[in-house]
């Protein structure tokens, strides 16, 4: 049974009294009219009793208070009775820590290093750079290094001179920056590789001049902006001549424009590339034609840079527009200048890669720097670049440890190519003898695979690696003539202590192919070849610091000792050590 109470406030229990005694009258006034139509009987009716749970509402309307009573909060105030208290305790003064300062490094302006080896090598170097003003500087650089030679079994003179000058004027203002320089080269090199001739007798070799000097001259200057959509232009001239009268003149001008477009940059370069020489004959001695080259080429290079968080793009096409000034021989070529890199994580694994074609003059100078013992007959033509199509990652393995592989497909027209002269009927020169090289122009596909790591231990220790395969695949020559199919290397770096320091370079290249041309093979029949031999070169090199001013040092150079050839019939010198010191000061 359950049972309802219901509690009423009092203001209202008049009302509510007289509500019900309203509804109690018309209860009973009920009963009655019932009494006089139905018969009095009791009905009990059973059910368990079946709870439930109707839904709540919430309600919306805030009530409001009415109670007649409301009390306020105290307010409380809190107070601390401040004793004083003796104390014999004394604090000590805080007081700075010393901190020991590095010696800041002295850097000086001026250096000068001498040194003196076997086989009466000297080398000598002088650089000095003056600060004229706030904005403006004066370099010079000289450099010498010769041997006076001495290579066992070799017949004829085997010395050497390299020398050079650099002077060079920088200024720098608000809004442009420009610079000048001038320059003079010599060098003096033998062709000492005479092979074995049976027909010729002690007197006749013992006759041979094969002596050849090299000079040259280089006119330079260079305007960079800094606000303006005129970047910067660079001009460059070069002349090159040797003592058998040959003569080359070689002109560079590139202009370059760049300006912005939302985040992308626009870059365009203009280039115009001019060479014009001549040697005073072609290979044969007996027709003595004179070889005459000239050689224009303008070019035009637009790129548009692109920069997306972690993607960088290079969007470029190069157009060239070569004009062969001595046999009215005119192309056009256009070339790809693509290149992309891709940060995958962050520094540890950048992906890049390219698809680019050049098209490169081939000079005089540059053969010569490359072999010293061409012969003054080359056949100067561009090499036309197709395209070289590469992919690779690099990136770092830790803060230790960086890496970059790489492979590239490289197409080439008229490549250049070293081979070794045949020996001529009746020789003129000390280059007739088959004993120099001269250019031979091919269509050459080559494969490259390229992978190289870096260890950077410490701040004094540092070890760097390399290696480079090459494939090849000539169209019409036999063989890529002097071109190695492995090229690898080791350069290491290390400061012992604060005095002392050591240095370390390690070449291997392998196999080379050249033409024989002691053995006589038809016409019809390909030519003989023959194989140079692997080899390896170790340098090595230590120093030791007195001062910051003064220190010494000793190198040595092909310490495996062996007179490997780097090209047929010029065997190189063997252990060479050399010593010296070098001198820092101020003016």
């Amino acid at each position: 049974m359950i049972r309802y109470f219901v509690k009423i406030n009092r203001p209202y229990r008049s009302r509510v009294l007289l509500f019900l005694s309203g509804m109690v009258s018309t209860i009973a006034m009920a009963q009655e009219k019932e009494k006089e139509t139905l018969d009095t009987e009791r009905v009990v009716i059973v059910k368990a009793y079946t709870p439930t749970i109707s839904d709540a509402f919430k309600i919306k309307s805030i009530p409001l208070l009415n109670d007649s009573v409301t009390q306020k909060k105290k307010q409380i105030r809190y107070s601390i009775f401040s004793v004083p208290v003796a104390s014999t305790y004394t604090p000590a003064k805080g007081r700075a820590a010393n901190i020991d300062r590095p010696k800041p490094i002295d850097i000086y302006d001026n250096y000068a290093t001498l040194g003196f080896g076997n086989f009466t090598s000297v080398l000598a170097e002088f650089y000095s750079n003056f600060q004229l003003n706030r904005s403006d500087n004066l370099g010079l650089y000289l450099h010498h290094n010769s041997s006076q030679g001495g290579i066992d079994e070799v017949q004829l003179d085997d010395k050497f001179y390299n020398s050079y000058v650099d002077l060079n004027y920088t200024s720098r203002t608000r809004n442009y920056t420009y610079g000048i320089e001038v320059g003079a080269e010599h060098q003096l090199y033998n062709w000492y590789g005479l092979p074995e001739i049976p027909v010729l007798d002690q007197e006749q070799i013992d006759a041979i001049d094969p002596q050849q000097n090299y000079y040259g001259v280089k006119l330079g200057g260079k305007l960079q902006f800094d606000n303006l959509y005129f970047k910067k232009a660079s001009l460059r001239y070069r002349f090159f001549g040797d003592a058998e009268k040959s003569i080359e003149h070689h002109i560079i001008a590139k202009p370059t424009f760049e300006f912005e477009m939302g985040n992308s940059l626009i870059t365009t370069n203009f280039i115009v590339d001019y060479l014009n020489g001549n040697f005073d004959r072609d290979l044969d001695p007996i027709a003595q034609v004179p070889n005459t080259y000239g050689v224009l080429n303008l070019g035009v290079n637009p790129s548009l840079v692109i920069l997306r968080d972690n993607l960088t793009v290079n969007l470029g096409a190069a157009v060239y527009y070569s004009i062969d000034t001595e046999n009215d021989d005119n192309d056009f070529f256009m070339y790809p200048k693509i290149t992309a890199s891709y940060r995958l994580l962050d520094e540890s694994v950048i992906a890049y890669g390219g698809l680019e074609g050049e098209l490169k003059q081939n000079t005089y100078r540059d053969a010569v720097q490359e072999n010293p013992f061409v012969s003054p007959t080359l056949i100067l033509e561009p090499t036309n670049t197709l395209y070289d199509a590469y992919v690779g990652l690099k990136g770092k393995i830790s803060d230790v440890v960086s890496y970059n592989f790489r492979g590239s497909y490289i197409s080439e027209d008229e490549k250049p190519l070293f081979v070794n002269n045949p020996a001529t009927i009746l020789p003129v020169k000390g280059f007739d003898y088959g004993n120099s090289f001269s250019y031979r122009y091919d269509d050459v596909t080559t494969l490259v695979g390229y992978a190289e790591l870096n260890f950077e231990i410490s701040n004094t220790f540092k070890l760097g690696t390399s290696a480079e395969y090459f494939s090849y695949d000539n169209e019409d020559e036999q063989e890529a003539w002097n071109l190695p199919e492995v090229k690898a290397s080791i350069l290491l770096d290390y400061q012992i202590n604060k005095q002392w320091f050591m240095g370390a370079q390690l070449f291997y290249v392998g196999e080379r192919k050249d033409i024989d041309n002691t053995v006589f093979t038809l016409p019809a029949l390909p030519e003989a070849t023959i194989t140079l031999d692997s080899y390896f070169d170790a340098n090595v090199n230590l120093g030791y610091r007195l001062n910051d001013q003064l220190s010494f040092f000793v190198k040595g150079n092909n310490l495996v000792g062996e007179n490997y050839q780097r090209w047929v019939n010029f065997p190189v010198q063997g252990i060479q050590v050399l010593g010296g010191m070098t001198y820092k000061f101020d003016y």
